[in-house]
């Protein structure tokens, strides 16, 4: 990932309210349509100048031919408000956070966790992220309905991994079972991805508790029933089962791993 400072400058009398309401539409369809990360962004006013910096999926995630019909809009709200389109100063490779996928991929999958600020869709072959943008749209223009989709795992998945409260029982309902809506959802946008860029895509299903590791080789794909999912060796180190029919990956519990 990479870190971009955008400086966004009035070429005539504003206000901070016309300003503040033109830029925080912009970040959030970038947002929206991947070529942004994270969920807040730290907007400050210093100079006659609004600043911010961002992480992005690549050096180029701002260019224009990656621009969703919502950025282009947003770009002219800048107008609207008074405000030059901005102004980027890159900054550097962000040392913490995961390299994006340049190869063509031979599968991808659905998959995230609340550590994780990249994209959810992944290369099936390395496990590196896809930037969304990259993709034909989902819906309506961009990706706003993954990334929705996303920020919903990763809560259940914080709450799960908190274990403070009754609450971890329903979000790892929503995180393990194949009848929650949590999983409905995905699955539908995995179909969606998969029939937009006519790679297969599949969903990883989490997978935690059972009785013992005898017993969650045993297990069957519990959408379709399939007992012969189990894998000779995990897919990427994490993968234990791959449902080729129902497009889901998921592990062997971790509690006996």
């Amino acid at each position: 990932m990479h870190v971009v400072e955008l400086r966004f400058e009035c070429f005539d009398n504003t206000t901070i309210s016309a300003a503040e309401q033109a830029i925080n539409g912009l970040l959030e369809a970038y947002r929206a349509n991947g070529q942004v990360l994270g969920r807040e962004f730290a907007v400050a006013f210093n100079d006659g100048e609004f600043k911010v910096r961002l992480l992005m999926p690549e050096k180029s995630s701002l260019a224009k031919r990656y621009n969703s019909p919502w950025v282009e809009r947003a770009l002219q709200s800048l107008t609207d408000a008074k405000l030059l389109h901005p102004r980027e100063k890159y900054i550097g490779q962000d040392i913490n956070s995961e390299v994006s996928s340049t190869e063509p991929a031979s599968w991808q999958l659905l998959y995230t966790s609340y550590v994780h600020m990249c994209s959810p869709l992944r290369n099936g072959d390395t496990l590196q992220p896809i930037p969304l943008y990259k993709i034909p749209a989902t819906f309506n223009g961009d990706h706003k309905r993954v990334i929705k989709w996303q920020t919903e795992w990763q809560a259940c998945d914080e709450l799960q991994m908190a274990a403070a409260t009754q609450a971890e029982f329903a979000a790892l309902a929503e995180l393990t079972r194949c009848d929650s809506d949590l999983f409905r959802r995905g699955w539908d946008l995995r179909g969606r991805i998969e029939y937009l860029t006519k790679i297969p895509t599949y969903y990883y299903l989490y997978r935690v508790g059972g009785e013992n590791l005898a017993h969650e080789k045993a297990r069957s794909c519990p959408k379709c029933g399939n007992s012969e999912w189990l894998l000779e060796e995990p897919l990427l180190e994490l993968f234990h089962f791959r449902c080729d029919d129902c497009r889901i990956v998921s592990n062997i519990s971790w509690d006996h791993l």
